[in-house]
């Protein structure tokens, strides 16, 4: 599966990013690495960005300024809020990469713990931060911080096992396939068993498998009612598998706390 950076999923109101770049992950490490993330921020005196997110089901190891931090799958929606200037560069993990960094993202769910890498904070920093000769938009700071970032991605992590490769092919089939709506449906695209299937989501991503199916769909979701301002809220739902209009009204109530007409006027009015 191709794994592309400008999948539009995950960002909840895109008009209020920051400067915002995705690079794609060098071949050698495409089954471990969906993407690199780079936001860069600068803000007036007193001015806060709040930046709304329904993550992906994964975990992203994230260098910035300040250290380098582990944050582990989310069970729902979560934000950000930017003051004054900075910057981050984050790791999407596939979850194969996940397993090869030597964690497991069960523990850390709902967390952001710190994360001993000196070597990777220093050399990112300093692809971040040296001195330019050109404006910012040309200097290639994010390029030069992925390719460091990269680099000792390479040297660290190994090869995906058997499992990690299994779980990337369940990953995949979950966040392509709209017509993906239950775990057994995982488990007989797979050939596995469902409590097999179970297992994969439990080691490899931290979260149960249903728990990642929905994450994709109101991902989706919430694409489509933003982008497409004459998709009903029931065609929404018919077409990514929801039972009626109040099955995916609920889900988004439960995930971010106000319904899809509410999140439809919240993000035309932040345009």
């Amino acid at each position: 599966m191709t794994l592309d950076p400008d999948d539009p999923r995950g960002v909840l109101y895109p008009a209020r990013l920051p400067s915002f770049h995705r690079e794609a992950a060098p071949d050698v490490l495409r089954e471990l690495v969906r993407w690199f993330w780079i936001p860069q921020w600068n803000l007036p005196p007193g001015e806060t960005s709040r930046q709304q997110l329904l993550p992906f089901p994964a975990t992203n190891l994230v260098v910035a300024p300040e250290g380098v931090t582990l944050a582990g799958p989310t069970s729902g929606a979560s934000y950000r809020d930017l003051k004054g200037h900075g910057w981050a560069v984050g790791a999407l993990f596939r979850p194969a990469g996940v397993a090869s960094i030597g964690c497991d993202p069960h523990e850390i769910h709902d967390q952001e713990v710190l994360f001993k890498a000196p070597e990777l904070h220093r050399s990112v920093v300093t692809a971040m931060t040296e001195e330019k000769e050109t404006a910012m938009s040309q200097s290639g700071a994010p390029q030069k911080a992925v390719r460091a970032y990269s680099d000792w991605l390479s040297q660290r992590l190994a090869p995906p096992d058997d499992g990690g490769l299994m779980a990337n092919a369940m990953e995949d089939l979950i966040s392509s396939d709209r017509s993906i709506i239950r775990a057994e449906q995982v488990a007989d695209r797979l050939h596995v068993s469902l409590r097999g299937v179970q297992r994969l989501a439990q080691r490899y991503v931290g979260l149960p498998p249903l728990a990642m199916i929905r994450r994709y769909r109101l991902q989706e979701a919430a694409q489509r009612l933003r982008e497409d301002p004459t998709l009903t809220i029931a065609q929404t739902a018919a077409e990514l598998g929801y039972a009626d209009q109040a099955h995916l009204s609920s889900d988004f109530r439960h995930v971010f706390g106000f319904n899809p007409t509410e999140y439809r006027r919240q993000h035309r009015d932040a345009t």
